[in-house]
């Protein structure tokens, strides 16, 4: 987790915002030309079958090829280019990623550029939505919003070490003699958030004077909107891990956005062979998932033009 700081410009920069645009839309983000491309693929699908009044626009890296672009124009999705932004130099002596390919979520933070959008819902390419979450745009501007992360799990985590964790803050005592407890802490793979350049150049600058940390761009949006963030309930983000560290907290006929981040979860990629796959409730989410990716009256009747020169996409079924 970041260091516990205050950040003077973290409340400010939202609300200084130049004039925007009045449309609102979910957003998502993609690099590199592996598979998750899948996964963003089966998202816009998700919310068609939920009936979302709002897009999903898809940031881009230069590296995504002609064919995963063409494939999520298919699948209705709004493709924004964006550049990439430079990971700080970590001392991996001292303390590394969480996982390696966490130093390319910076680049994530290039949708607080997109300011036609006067609102936006971030959601994870892991992430599907089973029920309509359009209310999330109703909630009162001037916030972030997002859902309490679990520590449960982080094993390198100080939280982890005593056996402390936010989701269930009773159950063990955070220790007097560690000074004030963590601030409350949201997973970055879901958020409500208002586009805004003057925030997206203060989050530069931030990086630029903040020691790098395990959990990249998390860390750092957790720090920097500290002092406006608001939790909102976890059928907004649940966590796949939370079926089993929190079951109290999980109410599943009530939830409408799963996050598959556990080891092994990622549908496109599931074998059961992980820990805790073999569940019957993660089970049943990964074959809901399918249902909604294969099913190709989800897909756009009418795709939106796209300017992607490349070759013709192939639809079987590895990539629909």
């Amino acid at each position: 987790m970041a260091p516990e700081q205050n950040h003077p410009n973290g409340i400010n920069a939202v609300s200084k915002s130049a004039e925007k645009g009045e449309k609102k839309a979910f957003v998502t983000f993609l690099g590199g030309s592996g598979d998750y491309v899948k996964g963003v693929v089966g998202l816009a699908k998700g919310l068609r079958e939920v009936n979302s009044a709002y897009p999903l626009v898809v940031a881009v890296l230069p590296d995504v090829p002609p064919e995963h672009r063409l494939l999520m124009v298919k699948n209705g999705c709004i493709l924004k280019d964006i550049d990439w932004v430079q990971a700080p130099e970590m001392d991996k002596s001292k303390v590394g990623w969480a996982h390696e390919h966490f130093a390319i979520n910076y680049s994530k933070l290039r949708i607080f550029e997109l300011e036609e959008y006067c609102k936006m819902v971030y959601l994870d390419g892991d992430i599907q939505v089973y029920g309509n979450v359009d209310e999330l745009f109703d909630l009162p501007n001037g916030h972030l919003y997002g859902v309490l992360d679990c520590f449960c799990e982080w094993h390198h985590s100080p939280q982890y070490k005593i056996g402390y964790c936010q989701q269930c803050p009773d159950r063990v005592q955070w220790p007097a003699e560690l000074a004030q407890a963590p601030s409350s802490y949201f997973n970055a793979g879901m958020f409500v958030f208002e586009p805004s350049q003057a925030t997206y150049d203060d989050l530069i600058n931030t990086i630029k004077i903040t020691p790098p940390s395990s959990f990249a761009e998390q860390d750092l949006l957790n720090l920097y909107f500290r002092g406006i963030f608001k939790p909102i309930p976890n059928i907004y983000n649940l966590l796949v891990p939370m079926l089993w560290t929190h079951p109290e907290n999980v109410e599943l006929d009530k939830v409408k956005v799963v996050h598959f981040c556990a080891n092994g979860s990622k549908p496109w990629r599931y074998t059961g062979k992980d820990e805790h796959m073999q569940r019957e409730d993660v089970k049943m989410l990964v074959q809901k998932w399918w249902d909604i990716y294969d099913d190709d009256s989800f897909s756009c009747k009418k795709p939106l033009a796209a300017k992607v020169r490349g070759k013709r996409v192939q639809t079987s079924r590895p990539l629909n």
